[in-house]
């Protein structure tokens, strides 16, 4: 018999998962840049991300961060001031432009597998959003009976398959359509447009409140 919070869980992870946000936007991001390698590669950071989250929430780091303005105020300052980080540097981008190429050529940045992981796994593991949905809406779906670490990572790996579903499919799309957003027009309007959104989403995780 299949399990009902499992079931719940399954259908409110996956609005989270395609719901856009910094996730998406990245995924997209590094995929222009360096093809579909980088976007699947960011995945991987974004989705790796997902495990720390389950096991803090296991281990109890929850009820620090749900009763600790402070702990939480910190939190959120990190993960506004690396949004804002990662935005800046694409506003510089769309103001500095990139060198024309012919149409003919895809140009793809050299850019280690490494950094693109990282930049996938700070973006989910700093995600405030992400964060307090593991912190506390994932022990929602986790009965009194249950094995608290068990079930965490089996909820969790059912958002990670999710992810990888979702953000895979991004990546692959985008990269079926460089050629068409490497023109150099495109790129400077998808950096600004990416840059600034995330800067925004910086700004607005910074003043909300807890």
């Amino acid at each position: 018999m299949l399990d009902p919070q499992v079931i719940a869980f399954t259908v409110v992870a996956a609005a989270l998962t395609v719901t856009p946000g910094a996730d998406t936007l990245l995924v997209v991001r590094n995929t222009l840049r360096g093809g579909r390698r980088d976007g699947v590669v960011t995945m991987a950071g974004i989705c790796a991300g997902l495990y720390v989250h389950a096991l803090l929430s296991a281990l109890g780091v929850s009820v620090i961060l749900m009763h600790s303005a402070t702990a939480f105020t910190m939190l959120k300052i990190a993960g506004a001031g690396y949004l804002m980080w990662l935005g800046v540097q694409w506003l510089r981008g769309a103001v500095g432009g990139a060198e024309p190429h012919p149409p003919d050529i895809v140009a793809r940045a050299e850019v280690p597998a490494a950094r693109c992981f990282c930049e996938g796994f700070l973006t989910n593991l700093l995600n405030p959003k992400v964060a307090v949905f593991y912190l506390a809406f994932l022990p929602q779906f986790i009965g009194p009976a249950d094995p608290v670490l068990q079930k965490s990572l089996l909820l969790t790996a059912i958002h990670f398959v999710q992810g990888i579903l979702w953000l895979g499919g991004v990546a692959f799309i985008v990269d079926r359509s460089r050629r068409f957003f490497l023109r150099p027009m495109i790129r400077r309007w998808m950096d600004a447009v990416c840059g600034t959104l995330l800067v925004g989403l910086g700004l607005r995780l910074a003043m909300q409140r807890n």
